[in-house]
């Protein structure tokens, strides 16, 4: 007998021998708190006679009433992204930027260069903004509202005076700047006056960017548009300005997209396709131009965030507290991500740490994705 043959007949002998599981037997043999995991509340729909709460009947292949009913989108949950005026302020991460004597690799600092953060006067992109000045960087934030970009930037810099007294240490510089990211000519406009405050950039993180959650066939197309122009045009035009700066320098750089979990899946409940069309372009556009900005030394990477509690998002779950427990439900680790877990992923991916990483979607998001 060959040794082929003889496997295949173990093989075959294993099979026959174990013991069958049947689904009752199967489900028994679970943990019970895995038995009564409950995902979420959503109410069975009824636009299908079949699926009627009160039937105990199926046709072949359906499970019953419960078929794919959390694996839906739910027409009545509808978000509108509010005006600038009724975005709430968001507050830069406290006791983080003080003197530590924990040992690190050099690497990751990130003194001697110019990062740029699109959105950063609020929620992730302030949190990123901060990430970096605490890691050496000067910073450009680049915001829709200046006023609010000037007040943020003034902070960060007495936030690092008040957590380093007494140091020599040399204060970064935090700079402010206006940009409708979605205008070429807003955007050029920004990057030669972010050159003429810092003399060049070394880093980009393109944080700008919005959610609406609507049903597609009712989604306003001037607003659908607005979303695009921002999250996917907004995130072209800068990347292109910086790369052309690097390259006319001569030097290497890290441009690093803020995209989403929702690039990658479909989130449930709430409707968003367009959104997560646009996320999914932003991911493929790093890969993209990580190939074919790769002679040049510039790296093009990804950061895929889940569900984050921004200042706007506990605004909208205060309004929809049921969502935040069906959000939860869906994540291994069972909560939603703190804007401060980006801060170690944006660092490392700006710096020499990350030398030789390109082309890729980092994900940020509690396992969400991988189930």
């Amino acid at each position: 007998m060959s040794k082929t043959q003889a496997l295949r007949h173990a093989s075959r002998f294993l099979s026959s021998s174990l013991p069958r599981v049947t689904p009752a037997v199967h489900a028994a043999a679970r943990p019970a708190a895995y038995r009564s995991r409950n995902i979420s509340s959503t109410p069975v729909r009824r636009d299908d006679k079949k699926h009627d709460a009160g039937s105990t009947s199926s046709a072949p292949g359906e499970s019953g009433a419960h078929e794919g009913q959390f694996a839906r989108t739910d027409e009545s949950v509808r978000v509108e992204y509010p005006e600038e005026a009724d975005l709430p302020r968001s507050q830069p991460v406290q006791g983080r930027g003080g003197s530590h004597h924990k040992r690190t690799l050099a690497t990751f600092s990130l003194e001697d260069r110019v990062a740029v953060v699109t959105g950063g006067a609020r929620g992730l992109g302030l949190v990123m903004s901060q990430a970096m000045v605490l890691s050496g960087a000067d910073v450009a934030i680049v915001d829709l509202n200046k006023e609010e970009a000037t007040r943020q930037a003034e902070q960060l810099m007495q936030s690092f005076r008040d957590e380093n007294p007494g140091e020599e240490k040399r204060v970064p510089q935090v700079t402010a700047h206006y940009a409708d990211v979605s205008s070429p000519d807003s955007v050029n406009s920004a990057i030669s006056e972010i050159l003429a405050d810092h003399g060049k950039i070394d880093n980009l993180v393109t944080s700008a960017g919005f959610t609406e959650n609507f049903n597609a066939i009712d989604y306003p197309h001037d607003r659908m548009q607005k979303l695009w122009g921002v999250n996917v045009d907004g995130t072209y035009l800068f990347a292109i300005g910086v790369a052309k700066h690097l390259m006319e320098r001569k030097s290497p750089g890290s441009i690093i997209f803020i995209g989403s979990m929702s690039g990658a899946i479909v989130n449930v409940p709430q409707p968003q396709a367009p959104y997560n069309a646009a996320k999914a372009a932003v991911r493929h556009l790093a890969s993209s131009l990580a190939v074919e900005w790769a002679h040049a030394g510039i790296r093009v990477n990804c950061i895929s965030p889940g569900y984050m509690l921004t200042s706007l998002t506990k605004k909208i779950l205060d309004d929809n507290p049921e969502l935040q427990r069906k959000w939860t439900s869906l994540i291994p680790q069972g909560k939603m991500g703190r804007p401060e877990d980006l801060m170690g992923a944006v660092t490392f991916l700006a710096s020499d740490a990350s030398g030789y990483v390109t082309g890729a979607d980092l994900r940020v998001d509690g396992g969400y994705t991988v189930t």
